[in-house]
């Protein structure tokens, strides 16, 4: 690394490859500072891999606005990169007359935010899309898809060196303090100085922020970790879409998804954990049959084998009611040059190209 460089990115998951193409493509120079051996090795390669249509978030909320919109741009993205996706769409199920009064809420804030293609199903149309599906009602989004995590990020880093742009790899994050126009980083045993620093460590977002000499306190959240399981079967998938259920308190429920060679995918569950550890407990499992034969009543016994999990960086706690992303610049904490992101879990992968927007917005 050189002793200078215009641009630090801490963290090289989706989000940070994508803030750091950004920032190539305008012209700066930019280094990402990657504590692991490969990029997106924590929350970016363990998650659904679905392309989020942005239903479920609070009106006017980050959330909200960033997944609309990436969406939008994230397909255009693969069309332009060759990136594979599949369009396959979504049904969100009620699997009782009492959860369409779910659908009905789901339906209204999907509205509020500007997801206006959504399309109500009867029990018979399901059935002449999904006939292994068992549902009172369902909602279709058209506009849901899934896309392959890995190779899109290898087209963002791809973008990146192209326009000059370097990732380190094997260089944790150290300390950072402020000095004439701009920052002083430590990192990997190396010191080398930049104006800009984005915190974009997911998971580690606020160990760094502990180490960046200057940043007050009340500026980082606490940071609550929240794993997904997931499991699948040695068997072909009897549905051609997504369906989720209604959902639960701090996730989407124990839905299927199908990765892009049509392998069905059933998760995540929600396990709080204080630490990270990304081992699936097999017996985890005994809980998702009862989850899945709402919906799919044929799911056949032991069935179920373990696949992987993820674990979201959430900030706030089992009690808390859901909180939005966090993208904090000098408006809020009062340190020029520095946006620190935090509690960018879902739909963090959908919205990664308008969240970069949002962060170059703050610089």
């Amino acid at each position: 690394m050189s002793d200078f460089v215009e641009c630090v990115v801490i963290g090289a998951g989706v989000v940070g490859l994508a803030i750091a193409r950004k920032l190539a493509k305008s012209g700066r120079d930019v280094v990402i500072l990657e504590k692991n051996h490969h990029f997106g090795e924590e929350t970016s390669s363990r998650n659904s891999e679905v392309i989020h249509a942005g239903i479920y978030y609070p009106k006017d909320s980050l959330k909200a606005k960033l997944c609309v919109a990436g969406k939008k741009m994230l397909y255009q993205y693969c069309d332009a990169h060759g990136v594979a996706y599949k369009n396959l769409g979504k049904l969100i199920v009620a699997t009782n007359e009492d959860e369409i009064s779910t659908l009905e809420q789901i339906k209204a804030k999907a509205e509020d935010n500007s997801v206006n293609d959504l399309k109500w199903l009867t029990k018979e149309e399901v059935f002449g899309l999904e006939p292994h599906l068992k549902c009172e009602k369902a909602l279709l989004s058209p506009s849901t898809g899934i896309i392959d995590t890995h190779q899109y990020m290898l087209s963002l880093v791809g973008e990146i060196e192209a326009n000059g742009g370097a990732i380190a790899y094997d260089t944790p994050f150290e300390a950072a303090t402020i000095c004439n126009d701009g920052f002083e980083v430590t990192a990997g045993g190396h010191t080398l100085k930049c104006r800009q620093l984005i915190n974009s460590a997911g998971l580690f977002a606020q160990d760094v922020a502990s180490n960046i000499k200057g940043l007050a306190e009340q500026f980082i959240p606490p940071r609550y970790l929240a794993k997904g399981n997931y499991f699948t079967m040695n068997a072909a998938s009897p549905f051609k879409r997504l369906i989720y259920p209604v959902p639960q308190s701090a996730s989407l429920g124990v839905h299927v998804t199908l990765d892009m060679a049509g392998q069905i995918r059933f998760g995540p569950d929600q396990e709080w954990v204080k630490e990270l550890d990304y081992e699936v407990n097999p017996a985890r499992g005994n809980s998702f049959y009862d989850a899945i034969r709402k919906y799919w009543p044929d799911l056949p016994d032991n069935s179920l084998i373990p696949a992987y999990s993820g674990i979201r960086p959430k900030i706030q706690s089992p009690t808390d009611p859901h909180m939005d992303f966090r993208i904090e610049g000098s408006d809020i904490h009062g340190i020029k040059g520095l946006v620190n992101l935090f509690g960018i879990e879902s739909p963090g992968l959908t919205s990664s190209l308008a969240i970069a927007r949002e962060v170059i917005g703050k610089i």
